[in-house]
């Protein structure tokens, strides 16, 4: 769920970036950008230390 999550967010950044790159204004400014790939971090890390702990509780 939070690999979905994160994915998610990265897809939204990764529009937002093309957006802006093809000359229109995007809906992120700078400040966004930066939360919104902090959020995808999190989520992410938190995927990843979810499964590490399961794989190691035998789940």
């Amino acid at each position: 769920m939070l690999l979905v999550l994160a994915a998610v967010l990265f897809a939204v950044f990764v529009v937002n970036v093309s957006i802006g790159s093809f000359g229109a204004t995007p809906p992120l400014g700078n400040v966004g950008e930066l939360i919104l790939l902090l959020a995808v971090s999190i989520a992410f890390t938190a995927s990843v230390l979810k499964k590490e702990a399961n794989e190691r509780s035998g789940k």
